[in-house]
């Protein structure tokens, strides 16, 4: 593996020197203005540019923006952000600062985030850099694959039974890659199923195995030994482990067909102004030219087309060849997959609707003493473990007029369950009580539910609507049943399924109403006839949607 220097001769600034500058200049997050030694005499005002940057390249961009903005009528105020809290900030008006231009790790976030709403972001910039989506893998087990006298590939690596990692695919963009690479590493279907089944999902913290050396923080149950992720994140990961007590290094086994990279597209946002749109384009062609280049490649990143300026001589850990591009597939292509990696996952974007209606208040026989309201939540708290960690999990809780007119009212927000359980989520659950003269308001919650569901859809998971009811819809003021109907089935898309699952309790249930329910969205319905055994029903409910089709068997 050869050294290559940039064409301008600029000495390479070490991998490890960098990434400690990425810390000194941008060592907090929020907006941190770039300061010039001049500015152009006759300005009339500076124009300030807001630059939101994936961690990574965030010290690159800050040092050539420095010498863009010299000496010129406007600054840069740059950013270092993950990519999924700017997606977020872009879709809700949470009071987050705009960028005007938007520099995240991957296409696959733009195209998200306008999926979900993000009318100022456009579907596609122009790449900046690129990471290969690798496997990272120990070098014992490198070692055990052929390694350093061959490059492993990874067939060899899915075939040679090392327990595997993945980092979420529903949000991050490497997971979805390695998806994609290991469904061309197969011919039969049943082959990626058997692979998929495999990948321990991130899940649980503070375990010390490889998912808490990279990105996709957290760690897995059990420690696993080969880990997708960017190569980016494997130098930098190494250039800490070549100067601290930290375990031994990673090795990058590539793709042998060609997967979707981290391709760092330069976006600019809708809201950006006309300044603004000028100072950026003088940014971007900056970052593309030759000393814009040498600076990203300092940071451990290639050039937009797959060449890697510095070759890391003597290091066997990555490969230097020039990695082949490959575009995102279509969005259907991509849900198809990430539907088929949820269904054998399990990792589930549930909203639950528990009734606290008044008829929640009846004790039920040989429970002790026990209401309907106290199995129904402590059914619903123990639940919480049936969730992977991964899963994303809200609760509301209807009756009627609860909240003003409204029937209903969110008491958990959605969160990861993982995040729920340490902040307590189950003991609130059992501190919920139901409303001693409150009726059932079942349409109207299930509407704004469902609607609200759709609304945050997300792919690489089970989008749920679960409800667990004692009664029937009793709201006189609420939408009829066929008007329910009606606007659940126009709000049907087969390429994002999102069932509704109810849960019936006791003998008060109108088992056709909820059916009817159930039915116009491809969902089912659960009968608890005996309230004491609801929590058998929930759970059986909630096992037997890891395979809601024969096709994920």
């Amino acid at each position: 593996m050869g050294r290559h220097e940039p064409a301008t001769g600029r000495r390479r600034v070490p991998l490890v020197l960098a990434a400690t500058a990425a810390v000194l200049v941008l060592g907090t997050t929020g907006w941190v203005v770039v300061e010039r030694a001049t500015q152009q005499p006759g300005c009339a005002g500076e124009d300030a540019v807001r630059v939101a940057v994936a961690p990574e390249l965030a010290a690159a961009v800050d040092r050539i923006g420095r010498t863009v903005a010299d000496g010129q009528c406007f600054r840069f105020e740059v950013e270092e952000r993950d990519p999924a809290a700017v997606a977020s900030s872009l879709t809700v008006a949470d009071g987050t600062k705009r960028p005007d231009v938007w520099i995240p790790d991957s296409t696959l976030r733009l195209r998200r985030a306008k999926a979900a709403g993000a009318a100022d972001v456009p579907e596609s910039g122009s790449p900046v850099a690129n990471s290969p989506v690798v496997f990272a893998v120990t070098e014992e087990v490198a070692r055990s694959l052929g390694w350093p006298d061959k490059q492993p590939d990874w067939p060899e690596l899915l075939a040679s039974g090392t327990p595997l990692g993945l980092p979420d695919p529903g949000t991050d963009p490497a997971g979805v890659s390695a998806l994609l690479g290991i469904s061309k590493a197969f011919s039969q279907p049943s082959e990626v199923a058997a692979t998929m089944r495999r990948l321990a999902p991130n899940t649980l913290p503070a375990v010390a195995d490889l998912y808490a050396r990279l990105p996709g923080a957290g760690s897995s149950r059990q420690p696993v030994s080969a880990f997708p992720a960017s190569e980016t994140s494997v130098l930098r990961y190494n250039a800490r482990a070549g100067v601290t007590a930290t375990p031994a290094q990673l090795v990058a086994l590539y793709a042998p067909q060609p997967v979707p990279s981290l391709d760092y597209p330069f976006a600019v946002l809708g809201n950006a102004g006309q300044a603004q749109r000028e100072a950026a384009a003088k940014l971007l062609r900056a970052l593309l030219e030759p000393d814009g280049q040498a600076a990203l490649a300092d940071v451990g990143v290639r050039t937009p087309d797959g060449r890697m300026l510095y070759g890391h001589l003597g290091d066997e850990h990555v490969s230097a060849r020039t990695q082949p591009l490959a575009s995102l597939p279509p969005d259907d292509v991509l849900d198809a997959l990430l539907g088929q990696w949820a269904k054998i996952n399990t990792s589930s974007r549930a909203r639950v609707l528990i009734d606290v209606s008044g008829s929640m208040n009846a004790v039920v026989p040989d429970s002790g003493g026990r209401t309907r309201m106290q199995l129904t939540v402590d059914a619903a708290a123990r639940a919480l473990d049936l969730f992977k960690p991964t899963s994303e999990t809200a609760t509301w809780i209807f009756a009627t007029e609860l909240d003003g007119d409204r029937d209903y009212r969110e008491v958990l927000p959605m969160a990861p369950v993982s995040a729920q359980l340490a902040a307590g989520a189950a003991q609130r659950l059992r501190d919920l009580r139901a409303t001693p003269n409150g009726q059932t308001g079942l349409y109207d919650t299930v509407l704004a539910a469902y609607r609200q569901s759709r609304q945050d859809w997300e792919p690489g998971r089970l989008n749920l609507v679960i409800v667990m009811t004692d009664g029937r819809n009793s709201d006189p003021h609420g939408i009829s049943r066929d008007q329910l109907l009606d606007q659940l089935r126009s709000l049907q898309d087969p390429k994002r399924p999102l069932p509704v699952i109810a849960i019936g309790l006791g003998t008060d249930i109108d088992v056709p109403e909820l059916d009817a329910i159930t039915a116009a969205t491809g969902g089912r319905t659960f009968v608890a006839p005996d309230p004491a055994h609801i929590a058998d029903v929930f759970y059986g409910a909630l096992a037997g949607l890891s395979c809601p089709t024969a096709g994920c068997a």
